[in-house]
């Protein structure tokens, strides 16, 4: 796994379970023990590999049970316990009640494979004119994100100054050992290679061909690993008990 391969620490307030706005913030006591009965939450943002973005993964039409059931199937065989995955609103305003019981499959389905799922409802990065129908066919080679910048634009551009960025974003080699040692929640951007193309790096262009390494992701469409040592590490250190 090389330096862009982010894992993306959260802090999981409400993964697992219903929060109430009413209700005061809890003493840190509390959130503590709460956070402990999770056990260590390792896991990836989760687009199905048949999906482009948010919309295509919710819509009646496009929406992929089977994907979803396999893909995630592959996340549990490796220990993964977590995933992140993409709301839109478009895709709730165009059909409330179908979208909610999409949302409850989903759930139910993440719930065969022990996986806990944290919802986000907003997303403000990339294309900025979203619609409903038919979502666009990938460029391939080119990678779907438009997040903020990391390093910054000076600095991407004088590869004089590269150098301490090869030391810095991380490795499933590197940092999950110490991730899982102190309890920390670790989510890597993407599980599965598909139509986000997100093994691409920032940048690429249009027909550039697979990358070595990958940018982001962790299976093949087939459910391969990309690096059979990294998921081996990942499910190595799920099931390791460490020491209190």
């Amino acid at each position: 796994m090389k330096i862009t391969r982010t894992l993306v620490l959260l802090a999981l307030i409400c993964a697992g379970t219903i929060c109430n706005a009413a209700e005061p913030i809890w003493p840190a006591a509390k959130a503590t023990a709460w956070y402990r009965e999770q056990g260590w939450l390792v896991g990836a943002n989760f687009l199905p590999s048949t999906a482009i973005n948010q919309l295509e993964m919710w819509q009646a039409d496009t929406f992929d049970p089977q994907t979803i059931d396999r893909e995630l199937g592959w996340a549990e065989g490796i220990g993964m316990n977590v995933m992140r995955v993409y709301l839109h609103d478009l895709a709730w305003k165009a059909d409330p009640v179908g979208f909610k019981r999409r949302m409850s499959e989903f759930l139910a389905i993440a719930s065969r494979h022990r996986i806990k799922i944290l919802f986000t409802l907003f997303d403000d990065c990339w294309n900025p004119d979203a619609r409903v129908g038919k979502q666009p066919e990938p460029k391939p080679g080119v990678h779907n994100s438009g997040w903020v910048r990391s390093p910054n634009k000076a600095v991407h551009d004088d590869p004089s100054q590269w150098g301490y960025l090869e030391e810095f974003n991380s490795r499933f080699t590197t940092h999950l050992p110490i991730f899982k040692r102190y309890g920390v929640g670790a989510i890597n951007w993407g599980l599965v290679s598909g139509k986000s193309n997100t093994i691409f790096p920032w940048g690429s262009k249009e027909g550039s061909p697979e990358p070595t390494p990958w940018f982001h992701d962790v299976f093949r469409r087939d459910g391969t690993p990309y690096d059979p040592v990294e998921t081996s590490l990942i499910k190595e250190l799920t099931a390791r008990k460490e020491a209190t």
